[in-house]
């Protein structure tokens, strides 16, 4: 059984024009239903390693039922954002049930599409990859026209189901003592007054300190050249679209195990 927990409070972004936005819904699962769970890290438009990883999990998982989380970060940076959220937008394998956070950088295309976020802004960020992945070549469309001309093309090129995706993607999915996040929590404040901010973006104090909660965070947003397990904290970004590596996390029996 999955229970969406809505919160209420805004959170600012970013930049400043963007304003208050309503939170992202959180997940609540139960443990028992999930003995068997698979967490992957920052995708970034890597989709053949997203491809590799399922691929490792459904041999790993041996056609038990599963759980697949993957911590967010689906665009910008790698080459294939949009075929990565195509995916994203297909049913799970089979016999695994697949839940797709969102990471900051997702937050901000989703905010972008929306009109939320200016054009520069966005294109500062990590923009101009994620729309040569949709055809659109966001230099040349402003060498010889305006923003206003960029909109129109991302308009046409981004399909409906890829701003549901994005605009509807949980901050935060718990199951038990386990929390999985795309960046982190604040630092000892209980998981009902975290918000999307922090989640998404967060890093220190949380990477040095843990949660001092509780429970164990598996998140991605700081890339290492390992994961991290320990600190309270299981940490899986090894940045995809630099190293080619993408790592996954199996949590079975109270342990975790990088998969290789």
């Amino acid at each position: 059984m999955i229970r969406t927990i809505r919160r209420f409070v805004g959170h600012l972004s970013k930049d400043s024009s963007a304003g208050l936005a309503p939170a992202r819904p959180r997940l609540v699962m139960d443990q028992a239903e999930w003995p068997l769970i698979y967490a992957i890290g920052d995708v970034h438009g890597c989709y053949e390693q997203l491809m590799d990883a399922e691929r490792r999990i459904s041999e790993d998982s041996g056609g038990r039922r599963a759980l697949m989380v993957l911590v967010g970060d689906y665009v910008d940076r790698g080459a294939r954002s949009r075929d990565v959220l195509e995916h994203l937008c297909q049913p799970s394998p089979r016999n695994i049930h697949r839940i797709a956070l969102c990471g900051n950088h997702d937050d901000w295309f989703s905010r972008f599409l929306n009109n939320e976020l200016s054009t520069a802004a966005w294109l500062r960020f990590a923009g101009y990859q994620t729309l040569t992945s949709y055809g659109v070549d966001a230099a040349h469309i402003l060498r010889v026209g305006d923003t206003m001309g960029l909109r129109n093309a991302v308009d046409q090129a981004v399909p409906a189901s890829h701003r549901i995706l994005l605009g509807t993607l949980p901050s935060m999915l718990q199951i038990g003592n386990l929390i999985f996040v795309h960046a982190g929590i604040r630092n000892g404040l209980p998981l009902e007054h975290q918000s999307d901010e922090d989640l998404m973006w967060i890093r220190e104090p949380f990477l040095t300190r843990g949660p001092e909660l509780p429970i164990i965070v598996v998140h991605g947003h700081t890339p290492q050249i390992r994961p991290h397990l320990g600190n309270g904290r299981i940490g899986i970004d090894t940045g995809c679209y630099a190293t080619g590596r993408l790592t996954v996390v199996k949590i079975a029996n109270g342990a975790a195990k990088i998969l290789s």
